[in-house]
């Protein structure tokens, strides 16, 4: 990967999950979590956090009170319409902030001059003059947004930034608010605005996409190219309709191709990926298994020809280390389409070496059960060379979910590794946590639950709920899955798979190492 030096020039990222992000049905946070979002987006290193549009209502207020007086390095941005009473209500929002921003916006095309503002272009460009002359009599650093911009006569778009830029904007955006545009025209956009709009040298032209047709990516980086240098956007894409811009995939595409493009963030990309499962927590709206960078899939190769070139030279298939974007490995995922020298690898890590004959045999039951589960993970090849599915860790033999009060009550019967049973009752606020506590007291294996997530899989009568969750037990984060016709018991199932790993752990761990195993030692195990 291209390193770049301390001497790269910068794009500022303008990051506005705290406001366009939390747009987005389902999205909405508290004032407190906003605060707590933007102390990471801070870490992260965004240059400007818009904070929210003060004018719509009072926990924008709030929230922008609380993050101006705690987050002092960024610029904080709100946003405003080009109406005084909005300016007015922003100005007073902003008074905390240490290095504060004025953005205010208004429609410029003839769909929304017509349909939306009723307004001629002579009343927008006087609207946009007075507005931004306003906002710029309060605050210093004003920004103002074309909105539809990509969507907006070139000649009057250039004429609608002269204007703004005269009226003493810093920094003017050109935004695709509906996700329309292409890499080309958005390039040759800001070409033309920026060499035909007089004192655009003296401002900074930002690109706002959205990725109602997939591009929004793809859009900024052609407004990079096309002069823009800020970019606005949000962490996993979240935002109206189908979303923004990623911000975690604008700052590793300008690393990985800095070669091409010459720019950089200001980002510490170790923070990508914590940040980005942070918003998960807080919104409840996890991304896709093969979102690139954040999605769990985006370092998990299972195809046996990937694996082979990864265990030579990872890479053969990964353009990015995992450890630069805050993953702590790639990850080797093993299912039907692996190969034998990626069982073979794996199986070495957890201390069997097998001679030819006996990685046949391995192979050939791995495959087999493969056909029956998706994934197989270490503690199934475990039970592979062990020869006994039905020994290892704890199995679920029954539960029973009662509602109690205003919470629920669990009841988990377990068969131990020794194939003894085991019964544990718990109360919490709802059936999951009443199941997980039962399973902790039973198993004495203490997890925290870090995330939780419950899906179909298959369609009809095959249909089966998959539950995939996220724990941590003494520091590390841990992630297990169960499947079953209830979404409740393939939660049991998915805690007993992280439960039953860590306790195989312990026991490896307890054990002699394989100098000093004994004769009777298991063959397979050298």
């Amino acid at each position: 990967m291209n390193t770049p030096t301390n001497n790269t020039p910068r794009i500022t990222i303008f990051d506005t999950t705290l406001r366009d992000g939390e747009q987005s049905p389902g999205c909405s946070m508290t004032p407190p979590q906003k605060l707590v979002m933007a102390r990471a987006l801070a870490e992260l290193g965004a240059d400007v956090i818009e904070t929210g549009f003060p004018a719509s209502s009072q926990s924008d207020r709030e929230a922008m009170a609380l993050i101006g007086r705690d987050v002092r390095d960024p610029v904080l941005a709100v946003l405003s319409r080009c109406l005084p009473g909005d300016i007015e209500t922003s100005v007073k929002a902003l008074e905390a902030a240490a290095r504060p921003r004025l953005h205010v916006f208004l429609s410029t095309s003839p769909l929304h001059r017509e349909h939306k503002l009723r307004m001629s272009k002579e009343q927008v460009l006087e609207s946009v003059h007075k507005h931004v002359s306003m906002a710029r009599g309060y605050i210093d650093d004003v920004e103002f947004s074309a909105e539809d911009a990509t969507r907006t006569e070139l000649e009057f778009l250039t004429e609608v930034a002269q204007v703004a830029i005269a009226a003493g904007a810093r920094t003017i955006n050109l935004p695709d608010t509906v996700g329309f545009t292409t890499p080309e025209e958005i390039r040759a956009m800001f070409q033309h605005v920026i060499a035909h709009a007089a004192g655009s040298a003296d401002v900074v032209f930002s690109a706002h996409c959205h990725n109602d047709l997939g591009l929004a990516v793809a859009n900024s980086l052609a407004a990079i190219e096309g002069g823009a240098r800020q970019v606005e956007g949000s962490i996993n894409g979240i935002g109206e309709r189908a979303g923004n811009c990623a911000l975690e995939e604008i700052a590793m595409a300008l690393k990985v191709r800095n070669a091409f493009y010459a720019f950089d963030t200001g980002f510490d990309t170790r923070r990508i990926v914590p940040t980005s499962q942070l918003l998960q927590r807080l919104v409840g709206m996890p991304v896709q298994r093969n979102k690139a960078i954040v999605g769990a899939n985006a370092f998990a190769h299972e195809s046996g020809i990937h694996q082979h070139g990864m265990l030579r030279n990872r890479n053969t298939y990964e353009i990015m280390r995992p450890e630069d974007v805050g993953w702590e490995s790639s990850q080797m995922v093993l299912g039907r389409h692996s190969g034998r020298a990626a069982v073979e690898a794996r199986l070495r890590a957890l201390g069997y070496w097998l001679e030819e004959d006996e990685l046949k045999l391995v192979f050939d039951r791995f495959k087999a059960m493969c056909e029956q589960q998706r994934v197989v993970t270490d503690s199934d090849l475990q039970t592979l060379m062990q020869g006994n599915s039905g020994s290892n860790g704890y199995r679920l033999a029954s539960m029973t979910i009662s509602d109690v009060g205003s919470g629920a009550n669990a009841l988990v019967e377990l068969s131990d590794p020794d194939g003894n049973r085991v019964a544990e009752t718990a109360q919490g606020d709802g059936p999951v946590d009443a199941l997980f506590s039962a399973l902790s007291a039973a198993t004495g294996v203490q997890l925290s639950l870090d995330s939780y997530h419950v899906h179909s899989v298959g369609i009809g009568a095959d249909a089966r709920g998959e539950a995939n969750l996220g724990v941590r037990h003494e520091g590390e984060i841990y992630e297990g899955t169960g499947t079953s016709r209830d979404i409740i018991e393939a939660s049991a199932l998915a805690w007993l798979d992280v439960t039953n790993r860590l306790l195989r752990r312990r026991e490896a761990d307890a054990a002699p190492t394989p100098a000093a195993a004994t004769d009777t030692a298991e063959p397979a195990l050298r």
